[in-house]
């Protein structure tokens, strides 16, 4: 039997884009998402891009039972883990929500899979484990201290992780600190495809500039940065999901490993530069008035990207112009078939 990446959360915007890049290489994939905030079209998309269509579950992390048999079906061996919630503001307002998806979500998960004897996990971790950094550019050896629930919640499951490598011998996790995904696939067929309103800025700033909705709020005008607006490590998505393939088959080349490091580009623009780049792709005017901060905000966040490109192999390589391009793209696209045309 054909070992298999169980990719959970495989659907969403990370995960449909790390699955694409996995089929690329030859693995077989198992995906597995509750479709909370995606779609399982996505699947077809994905079918149409690798030339394989990955096998699809929707289901929950939560359920042992499903788990369970999953991992007896399946010649599962290892696990992209990117399910979970993950916006800042509304992690402050839902945080029990947040701490029963992800971190009780990856608990049931880690249960199966070391019941299942299965030990090689790449988790989807988040700079928001950093807090307000008190040094720029961040290391992965910055102190540890999140914001905001939804953060706390990565820091949370980093350490779950770090007490497991610690007690069990055999396990290979990667812990991927990433900063800002932007963009989308090249093709145009899969992206940032959030339900309702947009808790990130770029999706959010392609709809202002789509016509879709009117204005764009900017959170902070008054922060200690160059414009005042917040500065932020924003990193293509086709990028990232590299990131993820090489930790991966890092693991893969080990007995035992616990990796942590930091996926960004290592620049810091604002959301301001953010703003007029997505003009300049475009070719679209995008109006935004500036509004109070947000609660669990920070000023500025952008990495040190030398630790991945040491161990695991890794830089970015795609800069602002090309995730404002490939985002026009899968908005301009979305907005078509919306339309038939």
């Amino acid at each position: 039997m054909t070992s298999t990446i169980l990719v959970t959360g495989g659907t969403g915007f990370i995960g449909s884009h790390t699955t694409v890049l996995l089929q690329q290489a030859g693995y077989r994939t198992l995906v597995l998402d509750n479709l909370c905030n995606s779609s399982a079209n996505v699947i077809d998309r994905i079918a149409q891009i690798s030339g394989t269509r990955p096998d699809f579950i929707q289901g929950d992390i939560r359920d042992p039972a499903l788990l369970d048999t999953l991992f007896k079906n399946n010649n599962i061996a290892g696990i992209m883990h990117f399910a979970g919630l993950k916006a800042v503001g509304e992690s402050t307002r839902l945080p029990l929500q947040y701490y029963d998806n992800n971190v009780n979500g990856t608990v049931c998960l880690l249960l199966a899979a070391q019941k299942a004897g299965v030990k090689t996990i790449v988790f989807s971790s988040s700079a928001t484990v950093y807090g307000d950094p008190i040094s720029l550019p961040i290391t992965e050896d910055h102190p540890r201290s999140a914001t905001n629930p939804y953060g706390h919640t990565k820091l949370v499951i980093e350490d779950i992780l770090e007490n497991l490598y610690n007690a069990e011998p055999g396990w290979r996790i990667a812990r991927l600190r990433y900063f800002n995904p932007v963009g989308a696939h090249p093709s145009g067929l899969i992206g940032e495809a959030p339900q309702g309103t947009p808790n990130n800025l770029m999706p959010y700033v392609a709809q202002v500039a789509a016509g879709r909705r009117e204005r764009l709020q900017v959170f902070g005008s008054d922060y200690n940065t160059p414009d005042g607006t917040g500065v932020r490590d924003y990193i293509h998505v086709m990028d990232l999901a590299q990131g993820h393939l090489a930790a991966l088959q890092h693991c893969q080349t080990k007995d035992s490993t616990l990796l942590s490091v930091n996926l960004g580009t290592g620049n810091g623009f604002s959301v301001l530069d953010m703003v007029r780049a997505f003009e300049a792709a475009s070719g679209r005017a995008i109006p935004y008035d500036l509004v109070p901060r947000r609660p669990g905000d920070i000023a500025a966040c952008w990495a040190d990207t030398q630790r991945a490109e040491a161990l695991i192999g890794w830089k970015a390589t795609l800069g602002i112009n090309q995730m404002c391009a490939d985002a026009w793209r899968w908005e301009t696209g979305q907005a078509n078939q919306a339309t038939g045309s």
